[in-house]
């Protein structure tokens, strides 16, 4: 099903930064990879909890407690039937980047020994490279790197030929947040488990992008991020595999994780509240909740419709731009809704500072994936990236503010 003109504009009015200008130019928002706008309806749902349900959740049983965390589980309740995981196999984290953490410190310092392979990708955000990195020092064991290739996809044959070492875990990203690409995932699960490998997703890029079903995919951690899918911050999620997360100790002690404490030791409470110590994150639970419902009730394959069709106009009006480089896919349909690029002769951070003066956002930088950055050959890239309410105008202005860029350098 496509998206009309009129379904974007409909969709943008619900985003109340976008209603803003600078310098008397509205603003075009091209950077919902890092992080993306927040729709009222999910501003609207913190809002209520703060103005009409605050109260601690899952202790306190009067009526204002027992609502707040009817809100709070109810969230976690949807958000795991909208990608097919379950309440037990969902837990709250602060972002993506704790999400694997609680991975690689809970199950990776368990499982993960002298002499033992871990298999990386050179596409990888650092949030999926660093924690493994300390697991392995802290370890003696090793990481690969499955290379790229020239088009920007994984060399599924140097994989192979990584998994025929028996490695202890595959972690990768769903899809790159530099070149776009979207990973084969389920293939790649499936040979990795005919290893004997655990396999971890980044998701961060692919739930807000993609219609994701972790049944389908049977993976056994995945990861994934609020901020990036409509929702506030400080909120991610990771789905793991129930037996492995009922094996795994917990991973910060302390309130509301524990059934028993003794004075030398403790017991610890269910799933998913085993790896939730502390006082939750009420609030952005409830918003991530309702921004799962908004993504829900505009559908997964409009979304993805409308921002494969943006990618692809932007990947023609580039082609034959002067002096100017894309990274990743050539085929929109192949890649997430990303663009990288570079300008030969200016840096990305003055690409992006020029285009912030037309009102124009987007992220310049190594976009924490220096491995791979070093794997393109440059230091940095600017990237556009687009979200349902971004439209063909915001590709011609984002054309029209590379143009200026090139005035402003004087390349012509």
């Amino acid at each position: 099903m496509s998206t009309t003109l009129a379904d974007v504009s409909r969709l943008a009015d619900e985003f109340p930064v976008l209603r803003r200008e600078f310098d008397g130019r509205s603003l075009v928002y091209l950077d919902s990879a890092a992080t993306s706008q927040t729709p009222q309806p999910v501003i609207d749902a913190m809002t209520r909890y703060y103005t009409e349900s605050r109260a601690s959740i899952h202790r306190g049983v009067y009526p204002l407690a027992v609502e707040a965390t009817d809100l709070y589980e109810g969230a976690r309740a949807r958000i795991a039937g909208w990608l097919g995981s379950s309440v037990e196999e969902t837990i709250f984290t602060a972002n993506a980047t704790a999400a694997i953490n609680l991975v690689a410190y809970t199950w990776g310092r368990s499982n993960v020994g002298q002499g033992d392979l871990v298999v990386l990708t050179e596409m990888e955000h650092h949030s999926n490279i660093v924690p493994w990195q300390l697991v392995c020092q802290d370890r003696g064991a090793e990481i690969a790197y499955v290379p790229i290739l020239p088009d920007g996809s994984l060399d599924l044959e140097a994989l192979d030929a990584l998994l025929a070492r028996e490695p202890k875990l595959l972690a990768l990203a769903h899809v790159s947040n530099v070149l776009g690409t979207i990973n084969p995932v389920a293939s790649i699960a499936r040979r990795a488990r005919e290893a004997g490998a655990v396999v971890l997703l980044d998701g961060s890029q692919a739930v807000p992008q993609l219609a994701v079903d972790l049944r389908e995919l049977d993976v056994d951690f995945y990861a994934w991020t609020g901020h990036k899918a409509y929702g506030p911050t400080g909120i991610g999620v990771l789905h793991g595999r129930r037996e492995l997360l009922e094996a795994m100790p917990p991973f910060i002690g302390g309130g509301h994780m524990i059934r028993t404490v003794a004075a030398a030791d403790s017991t610890w409470t269910d799933l998913p509240w085993k790896f939730e110590a502390g006082t939750s994150q009420i609030a952005e639970a409830i918003g991530l909740g309702a921004a799962v419902d908004w993504m829900e009730a505009v559908g997964s394959e409009r979304i993805r419709a409308h921002e494969e069709t943006l990618v692809a106009e932007l990947l023609s009006r580039l082609d034959g731009f002067p002096g100017l480089s894309v990274y990743g896919p050539e085929s929109a349909a192949e890649r997430g809704a990303l663009v990288s690029f570079s300008l030969e002769g200016v840096h990305p951070h003055d690409v992006g500072e020029i285009l912030g003066r037309e009102s124009v956002c987007v992220r310049a930088g190594h976009h924490c994936a220096q491995p791979l950055m070093r794997r393109l050959g440059v230091s940095a890239t600017t990237r556009a990236s687009f979200a349902v309410h971004n439209s063909v105008g915001d590709v011609e202005r984002l054309l029209e503010g590379l143009e200026q860029v090139r005035r402003v350098m004087r390349l012509d």
